[in-house]
C-alpha cells in the first residue's frame, strides 16, 4: 500500500516514526510524499506541551480531509497524543480508524490489516506505557543528512512538576547495548557520520540493566566504529553528569566537545517547586567543573519561563544567571500548564503574556552572549561537517561540533572547491552574522 507519514515533536519521537517505516518497507509497503495519492495516512503525534498538542489534532484534523476526498483508506494515529487522549480521539475525530500508542509501534503493520479488516470500527494497540519494543537493529533514519539520533533509553523516573513523559512514555527503560551497537553500525554502513545521543535523560543510561551508569562505557564502544566522526549527547541532567562521563568526553576524541544540559530555572524557589533534583549552586559548580576539566566545550541548555509562582524576584535571579553563566546555546520556554501534572493545579499561575515577555527577555540577554561569542570564534579553525550548499550565493552550509541540527548555528563555508554533503573539512572563521558563523576552507600547513 502507498502510505504518508507524519512526524511531529521531538527527535526521540522521530526515532520511533523511523521504526515504523522501516517495518512499513519490510513488509512490502512504499512510502510516498503525496498524501493525496495515500492509501493510509500515519500521524506520529506530540503532546508535550500546549503548543505541539495543538499542532498533532491539526495535522490529524487536516489529514482527516483526505478521507473524503481522495484514496484515503485508513488514517491512523500513534504516539504521545494518541496514547493520553485516545478516547477523546476516537470520539471525536471519527475519521481516525487506529490509534496506537507510544509503546506500539510495532504493532503497525498488523494495525493496518486489522484496520481494513473492520472498517468503520476504531481499532486501538495500547501497549503497557513500562513496555519497551525491541528496537529495529536495520533503521533507515529520515534526517536526510549525515546524522541519526540513536535513542538509548525509553520513559522518565524524574517526575518533574510540569512533565506529563512519565505518564504518556513510562519509566526508565535503558536500551541494551547491543542493540545500541548494532543499530548505530548500520546507520553508519548507510552514511551517517555523527550519531546524536536521545532519551529522556542520557545520563542515567544503564542504571537499570547494569547497576550503574554506563553512558561512559556506551561512549566507548560507539567510538569504535570506524567511519563514525562524531557522537553528541543530548538531555543530560546535570545532577547525574559523573567524573567518568565528564572523563569520556575528554578522552575520546570522537565525542564532541558538547553537552545539552537542560536546568529549567535557576531560582531555588521555582527549581523546588518543578520537583528538580538540583539548586543554583550545584548547577553552578558543574558548569564550572565541566569548563574546568573541558576548556573548549559548548554547553547548551533551556529554560521554562512563568512558572507557577514565579515572582519578579525569581525572575530577575534567572537574569542575573544567565548573563553570569555565558551558555553557548541556550533555548526558553514559557510554561505550558499540562493537565494531570502536578504544577497545573498551583496557585499562582501566571499570565501569558507574562509568560512571553520574560521568555522575550531572556533570549535578548542570551541573544547578546551568543553574538559575542560567535564574534569570538573569528580567527579559530575548526573542523566542521558539510550540510549542503546554496549555489546561488556560492557558499556552502556547515556545522561545527558546537552545533548540534535544527537547534544551534551554522558556518557558511565560502569555496570554490566540490564539496559533498557529509564531508569533513577544516575552516578558518573570518566573520560572524547573529549565530552562524562565515569561515574559508583553511590552508593546510
Amino acid at each position: 500500500m502507498k502510505i504518508y507519514f507524519v512526524s511531529l515533536g521531538c527527535d526521540k519521537n522521530l526515532v520511533d516514526s523511523e521504526m515504523m517505516i522501516t517495518d512499513l518497507k519490510k513488509a512490502g509497503h512504499t512510502i510516498i510524499d503525496d498524501e493525496t495519492m495515500a492509501d493510509v495516512i500515519v500521524v506520529n503525534t506530540c503532546c508535550f506541551i500546549g503548543d505541539a498538542k495543538e499542532e498533532s489534532i491539526n495535522a490529524l484534523l487536516s489529514m482527516a480531509e483526505y478521507k473524503e476526498n481522495a484514496n484515503c483508506k485508513l488514517l491512523i494515529a500513534t504516539g504521545c497524543l494518541a496514547q493520553r487522549y485516545h478516547k477523546e480521539i476516537a470520539e471525536e475525530i471519527p475519521e481516525v480508524d487506529v490509534i496506537i500508542g507510544t509503546m506500539g509501534y510495532e504493532s503497525l503493520v498488523n494495525a493496518i490489516e486489522e484496520g481494513l479488516a473492520k472498517k468503520g470500527e476504531v481499532t486501538e494497540h495500547l501497549e503497557s506505557i513500562d513496555y519497551l519494543p525491541t528496537p529495529s537493529v536495520e533503521r533507515d533514519s529520515m534526517t536526510g543528512g549525515y546524522f541519526a539520533y540513536l535513542k538509548i533509553a525509553e520513559g522518565c523516573d524524574k517526575h518533574c512538576t510540569y512533565c506529563i513523559i512519565p505518564k504518556v512514555r513510562g519509566k526508565y527503560r535503558s536500551v541494551p547495548m547491543e542493540n545500541l551497537l548494532a543499530q548505530a553500525k548500520h546507520l553508519v554502513e548507510n552514511g551517517a557520520k555523527e550519531l546524536i545521543l536521545v532519551a529522556q535523560e542520557t545520563t542515567l543510561y544503564g542504571q537499570d540493566l547494569y547497576g550503574k551508569k554506563s553512558l561512559p562505557k556506551l561512549l566507548e564502544e560507539l567510538s569504535k566504529i570506524e567511519d563514525l566522526k562524531w557522537i553528541r549527547i543530548l538531555y543530560c541532567y546535570p545532577e547525574e553528569i559523573t567524573e567518568e562521563l565528564v572523563d569520556a568526553i575528554k578522552r575520546l576524541p570522537k565525542v564532541c566537545h558538547y553537552l545539552d544540559m537542560p536546568i529549567q530555572h535557576a531560582s531555588d524557589s521555582i527549581l523546588k517547586k518543578m520537583g528538580r533534583r538540583t539548586n543554583q549552586q550545584e548547577i553552578v559548580q558543574i558548569v564550572e567543573k565541566l569548563r574546568s576539566e573541558i576548556p573548549d566545550i559548548a554547553l547548551r541548555t533551556t529554560l521554562i519561563t512563568g512558572f507557577p509562582g514565579e515572582t519578579q524576584d525569581d525572575f530577575e535571579q534567572l537574569k542575573r544567571f544567565v548573563s553570569k553563566m555565558q551558555f553557548d546555546r541556550l533555548g526558553v520556554f514559557p510554561y505550558s500548564q499540562e493537565e494531570d501534572t502536578p504544577a497545573a493545579d498551583l496557585p499562582e499561575q501566571i499570565a501569558e503574556e507574562v509568560k512571553e515577555s520574560r521568555k522575550d527577555e531572556i533570549m535578548q540577554i542570551q541573544q547578546e552572549i551568543a553574538f559575542e561569542k560567535s564574534k569570538a570564534c573569528i580567527g579559530r579553525k575548526l573542523d566542521v561537517m558539510i550540510e549542503g550548499n546554496l549555489p546561488d550565493e556560492g557558499v556552502y552550509i556547515a556545522r561545527t561540533y558546537m552545533d548540534a541540527p535544527d537547534v544551534d548555528g551554522y558556518v557558511f563555508v565560502e569555496s570554490d572547491w566540490n564539496l559533498m554533503s557529509g564531508d569533513f573539512i577544516t575552516v578558518e572563521i573570518v566573520g560572524a552574522d547573529g549565530y552562524d558563523l562565515i569561515g574559508t576552507v583553511a590552508e593546510e600547513e
